[in-house]
């Protein structure tokens, strides 16, 4: 039988070569233990790391308030003591763990009536398969204004999208998890992550000039381009080099495999996805899916009207940043997917009592048990990292370094951005790093007349370009997906191919922003960016 252009095996040695270094790749990553195991690894190096640091009397002081922090012996009877005392704290506090079970409550509901689907339908399933990847990563930048609920929402949800196209539905929760975890500071929206660093770096700010302020658009102009230019940089990268990989071709055994997995969640409603995918929708989802729509806009506008001024739903000073909206966005999110759920399943019959709703929650928890028990290690291991101080002593020491450079402004923000991506590989919280970083980054750029607004960019790329790491904790969450799909898999699997999307982004966004600061285009309203 003549193969098609499109089936033939690939021959080009270069993208032989590259396929052994990936296969290589995930050779070594699963040959990691669990991630559980790991994580408790990782707690026993760094007790030896702390007791070896102790016993050297390290310390730093910060820049922000002058106390100076020595790290301590996480295997003394002090360290052991606060192990003890906290666990419970450390899993219950841990924000990830509410953050998915909050938001997954509503988006079952949601999942359950069919009306995701619907929407993919209409949207990304009627797409010509050549934008399917762009679309799924722009899709998943627009996300970010969920913060980390976005990471709930669009993995499941690119697994649905390439698999209405016939695509690999392996591929597609790969794409969707590392479009939103390498793009994370990038939006065509201003995300609540925009508002925290702005006002941590106005903060800094005050320390060398009282009355500067950085807004949450500052940056706005540079971010929602590069959520276009990175969509594009990921879907080349993906649908050019990756997607080429033996593993991603779709086979019966998968799509029968990936349907069983999607039904198994949809069985007690009815609602099935077929195959092929419906294009159209009938007169029922037509007229629910506009029931929806109105039920959307009034939803909008009431939280609009929680946030007009006066409103005690404001924060401190009438902010709409320190407001309730935005300080439970995720509450929001998930009130917000339970009700469209409701109204949508109702009009078409998948929900068809109120009976239902917690049934399809229970469901939807049930599928992230084993992220949840993942969760405990974790926050054990991120409790125990704060508490010794080693986290302040890397950051400090630095930034420190960063101060020492006598070089260009711009050679100075490339090296921001390289040292803050290393940076994040072991200290996943963002807002965390940049609490710790902005009063030393933001009061020098000052100082050196570097706009605090550009090194803020700086930080934010480095910061999000390395965040497919297994230390960030929605990592085990894609890998729960993916073993779906592939029962074997590691965190090898995941890693061969966000590692490479990752390096791209890094060379392509930094070479971006290296042309937009040679160029002076504003990085936002009034904003230049030198």
């Amino acid at each position: 039988m003549t193969q098609t252009a499109s089936s033939r095996p690939v021959t080009d040695g270069s993208m032989k070569r590259l396929f052994r270094v990936l296969s290589a790749i995930e050779r070594a990553g699963n040959k990691l233990p669990h991630p559980f195991w790991l994580f408790w690894i990782l707690a026993a190096v760094l007790g030896v790391t702390s007791a070896v640091l102790a016993d050297a009397h390290v310390s730093v002081t910060l820049p922000s308030t002058g106390d100076s922090v020595a790290v301590k012996n996480l295997l003394s009877s002090a360290g052991a003591k606060f192990a003890a005392e906290s666990a419970l704290d450390n899993f219950a506090g841990f924000p990830p763990l509410a953050v998915v079970v909050v938001v997954l409550l509503g988006v079952s509901v949601t999942e359950r009536s069919g009306l995701l689907t619907a929407l993919l339908r209409v949207t990304i399933g009627r797409l010509p398969t050549r934008w399917l990847t762009f679309s799924v990563a722009l899709s998943a930048m627009t996300a970010h204004v969920m913060s980390d609920s976005a990471y709930i929402v669009m993995i499941p949800l690119g697994a649905l999208a390439y698999r209405s196209a016939g695509r690999s539905p392996l591929l597609g929760l790969m794409v969707a998890y590392a479009s939103t975890a390498i793009g994370f500071n990038a939006s065509p929206l201003v995300t609540p992550s925009d508002a925290i660093r702005s006002s941590l770096a106005t903060a800094a700010a005050h320390t060398v000039d009282p009355g500067y302020a950085i807004t949450p658009v500052a940056t706005y102009f540079f971010t929602a381009v590069s959520s276009v230019f990175l969509a594009a940089v990921i879907a080349l990268t993906v649908d050019l080099f990756l997607a080429k990989r033996p593993e991603f071709t779709p086979t019966p055994e998968d799509e029968a495999a990936a349907d069983k997995a999607f039904n198994a969640r949809h069985a007690d409603s009815g609602e099935h996805i077929g195959t092929p995918y419906a294009i159209g929708l009938t007169a029922i989802e037509k007229r629910a899916m506009k029931v929806s729509a109105a039920v959307l806009a009034v939803y909008v506008l009431g939280v609009a009207a929680l946030l007009w001024p006066g409103s005690p739903f404001r924060g401190e000073g009438g902010s709409i940043v320190q407001s309730v909206v935005v300080a439970n966005i995720a509450v929001f999110i998930a009130l917000l997917f339970a009700i469209l759920g409701i109204v949508y399943g109702r009009q078409v019959g998948t929900i068809p009592t109120l009976s239902a709703v917690p049934s399809a929650m229970a469901d939807g928890i049930r599928s992230i048990a084993p992220v949840i028990v993942l969760f405990f290690a974790v926050a054990q291991f991120l409790a125990y990292f704060t508490w010794t101080g080693i986290g302040s002593v890397i950051t400090v020491e630095g930034a420190e370094l960063l101060k020492s450079l006598d070089a260009p402004h711009l050679v100075i923000l490339l090296v921001i951005v390289v040292a803050i991506s290393g940076l994040n590989i072991v200290i996943s919280s963002g807002s965390a790093m940049w609490s710790i970083l902005a009063p030393v980054i933001v009061p020098l750029a000052m100082y050196i007349g570097l706009a605090p607004q550009a090194a803020m960019v700086a930080f934010a790329i480095g910061d999000s370009v390395t965040n497919t790491t297994p230390m960030n904790a929605y990592f085990v969450l894609a890998l729960g997906f993916v073993q779906q799909f592939r029962k074997g898999a590691g965190i090898g699997t995941l890693l061969s191919f966000t590692v490479p999307v990752g390096l791209t982004v890094l060379i392509s966004w930094s070479a971006f922003f290296a042309l937009w600061y040679t160029l002076g285009i504003p990085l936002g309203p009034g904003v230049p960016i030198r």
